[in-house]
């Protein structure tokens, strides 16, 4: 598969490379390398030891970082065809133990965006797909054949925060039992258009119905717990998360993550008991410029936040979840 020819627009770029390096000779990891952007000027960065191991999911994003003239030719990179959640895995493949720092964007690439084949975006119309990764799993389009009226309105509240869950619902699965079952973008915008009759303003009816699926298909939500816990454990002392999350539900589990491993709460019923040890120290959370939003309006929702490793022992792993989330499947 060859890269496409959709250009990207790498949002916070120069902030997310000053947060998460801090040793130009150490290993990091891109665990959504998309475009590269923020790869590149990271490896540009990097002294002759020091090493990038990049992670997609999406094969156009690894076609694209191996072939053509997008090709990342650095004798320090390499990147793997995997979900980030899969980090554990993809770094003992290459014997590596430990890494000096762990980017993520959770956002979707323009480049997915952009092209209807992928069926992320309700401005164009193009088969309802929506997977981050085309050589698995179940699409959109496949999900909303099957799912009844119970599943759709749980998907769509609980991952898109709409209002309107269960009249959309209703909708899909009428227009489903009709003969017509929703195949492409264009179909579903028109259902929710119907369904949905107040919206804010300046806001498409569908957006948040298109998050949800996305979500859904992709399951993110528990990749990204689970990549998470995955790039704690492999980070040496001093060693740093830079993540950029672009809705609440995903900022939401990053906050908590970082909180939760870096701020000491008080057991009552053990008051006087030795504090736990902290394994991250929250270091920023940082916005997009004015400037950097004016001339990429996609970045105006972009959170950053930057953590940084301790020298404490991790805790025990605790069960695994997400709150909403219920299968696996970014990028």
């Amino acid at each position: 598969m060859s890269a496409t020819p959709f250009t990207h627009t790498t949002v916070l770029l120069q902030e997310t490379v000053d947060g998460v390096l801090n040793d130009p000779a150490g290993i990091y990891v891109d665990g959504t390398f998309g475009r590269g952007g923020h790869s590149r000027l990271l490896l540009s960065r990097l002294s002759d030891p020091g090493r990038l191991i990049a992670i997609d999911r999406d094969p156009e994003a690894v076609a694209a970082a191996t072939s053509g003239q997008t090709r990342v030719d650095d004798p320090r990179f390499s990147i793997c065809h995997a979900p980030f959640a899969d980090m554990a895995a993809q770094l003992d493949a290459l014997h590596v133990n430990q890494v000096h720092g762990v980017m993520l964007d959770l956002g979707v690439s323009s480049p997915q965006i952009d092209n209807p084949e992928r069926g992320f975006s309700f401005r164009f119309d193009g088969p309802l797909d929506m997977r981050m990764d085309t050589t698995r799993g179940e699409s959109a389009a496949e999900f909303l054949a099957r799912a009844d009226v119970t599943q759709l309105a749980t998907v769509i509240r609980d991952y898109g925060e709409e209002r309107f869950a269960l009249p959309i619902a209703k909708a899909l699965v009428a227009r489903r039992e009709s003969g017509r079952a929703v195949r492409s973008t264009a179909e579903l915008s028109q259902v929710v258009a119907g369904a949905v009759k107040t919206r804010e303003p300046g806001q498409d009816p569908a957006t948040r119905t298109f998050q949800a699926l996305r979500i859904f298909v992709n399951a993110e939500l528990e990749e990204l717990q689970q990549g998470l816990n995955a790039a704690l454990a492999r980070l040496v002392p001093g060693g740093r998360l830079a993540i950029i999350s672009f809705h609440s539900l995903e900022d939401r589990i990053v906050k908590n993550f970082i909180t939760a491993h870096s701020k000491d709460e008080v057991d009552r019923r053990a008051p006087f008991a030795a504090p736990k040890p902290l394994a991250l120290t929250a270091i920023a959370r940082i916005k997009p410029s004015e400037g950097e939003v004016r001339a990429n309006p996609r970045s105006r929702s972009a959170i950053l936040r930057v953590a940084e490793r301790t020298d404490a022992p991790l805790p025990p792993p605790a069960p695994e979840s997400t709150g909403k989330q219920r299968r696996g499947g970014r990028r």
